[in-house]
């Protein structure tokens, strides 16, 4: 993974930024009660589907591909080029016998986790977003349940995107990081004759105001509806739990998990049993599963942590947007 992530040396989507999203991921998976909602399966899609999601970035976007009419461009016919490349390339790196990471898993688990995976990074493109806030818009407040993979995609998109949602320390840096690779985007596109895209022009771009803008009509509306999306998963979860423990939604359909798997409950075949260190080190209260950090509370409502983060952000991009210091993210 890491030859692969820095395969083209990018500032900004690199092995860090893998890693960053995969600490979010998990954050939001383990911090906000959606670990009482998966099974220990889906959790691991959701980590790995964090780490592979940028695999080989090439450092420039899809419209750059599309617009010269590269090879990859040409292979994925100009639909979510560098998404269907990142997991492409990393299930086909996972063939290789010492870095399948993945042998054993069943044949049914395996075809379960790689549509999962699939569905979650191919919604990060960014062509996708208003169509995908649009669709959980909807299901929000539906008498039908959030349908698990596309909340699960919700959680990787906003995990994404999310910096402007942390401390300005490093929204600020990964800002910065991100212009570099926009700018250097921008002069190849000068030195091709070609249009240059949209915050790549070094010459005119409006570093403060971008993010204020990207802020206000992207992050923060995204996060809003991942809030409420959270909030009705853990509203069904306390309902079901409450009622008939054994339910739960599983694809927008009542038949989930419990909080914990019973200690009498097989185990898949193809994964080896733990050994009896494994066994005792576990905790009783949660056997069989990955601790993930998680409490077996659930809780009532999401803790929309990234509030105030973002308007602190907001409120430091308008200072240098007063004073006219755009280069210094």
């Amino acid at each position: 993974m890491e030859t692969g992530y820095s395969k083209h040396s990018n500032p900004y989507h690199n092995l860090l930024h893998a890693a960053d999203v995969a600490q979010t991921v998990h954050h939001m998976l383990a911090r906000m009660g959606l670990v009482h909602w998966i099974s220990d399966l889906e959790i691991f899609a959701c980590i790995l589907a964090a780490v592979m999601h940028d695999f080989e970035h090439t450092g420039t976007t899809n419209n750059f591909h599309i617009n010269t009419g590269s090879d990859m461009a040409y292979l994925y016919n100009d639909r979510a080029v560098l998404e269907n490349h990142h997991v492409s390339s990393t299930f086909r790196l996972m063939r290789e016998d010492d870095k399948n990471i993945l042998a054993n898993v069943s044949t049914e688990e395996f075809k379960e986790l790689r549509n999962l995976i699939i569905e979650m990074v191919l919604a990060t493109d960014m062509s996708y977003h208003f169509q995908q806030i649009k669709q959980m818009k909807g299901m929000i407040g539906n008498t039908e349940s959030i349908e698990k993979v596309k909340a699960l995609s919700m959680i990787l998109h906003c995990a994404d995107i999310s910096h402007a949602a942390k401390e300005w320390k490093l929204h600020s840096k990964w800002t910065q990081l991100l212009m570099q690779e926009f700018f250097r985007q921008g002069d190849r596109e000068r030195d091709l004759g070609i249009a240059i895209s949209p915050l790549c022009d070094r010459n005119t771009t409006l570093i403060a105001e971008s993010q204020i803008g990207f802020i206000d009509f992207i992050v923060e509306p995204s996060l809003h509806v991942c809030g409420d999306m959270i909030d009705q998963i853990l509203e069904d979860e306390l309902n079901s739990t409450s009622s008939t423990p054994e339910e739960s939604i599983v694809s927008g359909k009542r038949n989930s998990i419990p909080l914990t798997r019973p200690s009498s409950a097989p185990r898949s075949s193809s994964v080896p049993a733990p050994t009896n260190h494994e066994s005792e080190s576990r905790p009783p209260s949660s056997p069989g599963r990955l601790s993930m950090g998680r409490s077996n509370t659930l809780p009532a409502k999401c803790s929309r942590c990234w509030t105030d983060k973002l308007s602190q952000n907001k409120g430091k991009w308008r200072e240098i947007a007063a004073t006219g210091r755009q280069k210094t993210a």
